[in-house]
């Protein structure tokens, strides 16, 4: 059966996914060995600027070209967008949001909005990792709320196939395309927001999260201040579809890795946060000794920090959103003296509500009428566009 999809879905698109498969780098691609070894080539294949950016162009390329994400439909004219439910909370406000992505796919989130007289925002984009209904989840309503309060306007949009994005499975095999350009639209539709200070955007995301957050920072510099939770690896590509389902990382002339992706940041701001008991546990000694190199080509090494914790785990806890809190409240000037702090922030001031009252989608607030719904109407729609 899984077969039969994979061939249903090729035809569909024109995309020859078997022939991709040699140049797919899945999962545990390197053992933690191999991946030192190789930070060490890629390191030798650069000294100064001009000759990292000519590597940073290649590997660009390398992911534009290797999700096809030039080969996606030109949007043109204003967002098409559903909000419901404004909810005033403790120095923020909440309201449920659908954007059209392109026509007839729904990114579904939150947009959450500090509450005050300021004129001009930052805003940062908030994706999330794997599970079902993270949107909702108490974490990532924190840290949304407590950025908002701090000055920034937060779009926290569920993963392709999770929460209210349901118009197809996960497992779609243009996973990590369709995440990309949900990522790419929601950035252009803060931008389009009245007040929204183009010069302070941020990402920030946790696991697959933390993917989606370092592939549109790679590729977009309209992405200011990037902070990565817990994935950047030497040796680890990403475990699932919407990571290293497509050829973003190695082709006939050229073999990246996350660290060299994430590293294409420069000299912008990055915050890599890592911990002891997943694949970023090398962070301090290979990964983020990589990217301090980058940055000093640029003389910009105050720009790139590494947050260890050994004594954690795979998550984005409190102890990690308060390192992003920091970064953040520094880098895009927000301000941090009005979240409550004793030997630590507060987040006790927000309000966790539960899914039906973040839910865009009811019997009140139908789904659209031009709904694209499965697969083979979403990759019908787009196989006007990817044929070569």
């Amino acid at each position: 059966m899984k077969l039969l999809l994979s061939i249903t879905m090729a035809t569909f698109f024109g995309i020859t996914i078997f022939g991709q498969d040699t140049m797919l780098c899945k999962g545990y691609y390197w053992s933690d060995e191999e991946a030192n070894l190789m930070m060490k080539k890629f390191e030798s294949e650069w000294n100064d600027v001009a000759s990292w950016e000519k590597r940073a162009k290649q590997i660009k390329q390398g992911i534009i070209e290797g999700m096809q994400l030039d080969k996606m439909p030109e949007i043109t004219g204003n967002f098409k967008e559903v909000i419901s439910n404004k909810k005033v909370m403790d120095g923020y406000t909440v309201e449920n949001i659908a954007i059209e992505s392109f026509p007839g796919f729904y990114i579904t989130g939150n947009l959450y909005k500090p509450i005050g007289n300021t004129e001009i925002y930052a805003a940062i984009l908030s994706p999330h990792g794997h599970m079902k209904n993270k949107r909702f989840t108490h974490y990532v309503q924190k840290r949304c709320a407590v950025l908002a309060r701090m000055g920034a306007i937060v779009f926290a949009y569920d993963m392709v196939g999770y929460g209210e994005s349901d118009q197809v499975n996960h497992e779609i095999p243009i996973a990590l395309l369709l995440q990309t350009w949900n990522s790419r639209r929601v950035l252009e539709y803060l931008l389009s927001l009245p007040g929204v200070d183009p010069e302070r955007i941020g990402m920030t995301g946790a696991s697959g999260g933390g993917t989606q957050t370092f592939i549109l920072t790679a590729i977009d510099d309209r992405i200011k201040v990037s902070t990565p939770v817990v994935q950047v690896s030497a040796h680890f590509f990403g475990g699932c579809v919407c990571e290293s389902g497509m050829p973003i990382h190695k082709s006939e002339n050229h073999q990246t890795n996350n660290v060299e992706i994430a590293a294409l940041c420069a000299p912008r701001p990055l915050l890599l946060v890592s911990d002891g008991n997943d694949w970023t546990r090398n962070t301090p000694r290979i990964e983020y000794p990589y990217l301090q190199k980058v940055y000093a080509l640029y003389t910009a090494e105050h720009n790139v920090e590494n947050v260890h914790l050994p004594l954690e785990k795979h998550d984005y806890g409190f102890s990690k959103r308060a390192a992003v809190y920091n970064f953040f409240s520094h880098h895009l000037k927000l301000n941090s003296d009005i979240i409550p702090y004793d030997d630590g922030y507060k987040e006790d001031f927000v309000t966790v509500l539960p899914p039906e009252e973040l839910k865009v989608f009811n019997k009140n607030n139908p789904k659209p009428d031009n709904l694209l719904q499965g697969y083979e109407a979403v990759m019908k729609y787009l196989d006007i566009s990817l044929k070569e």
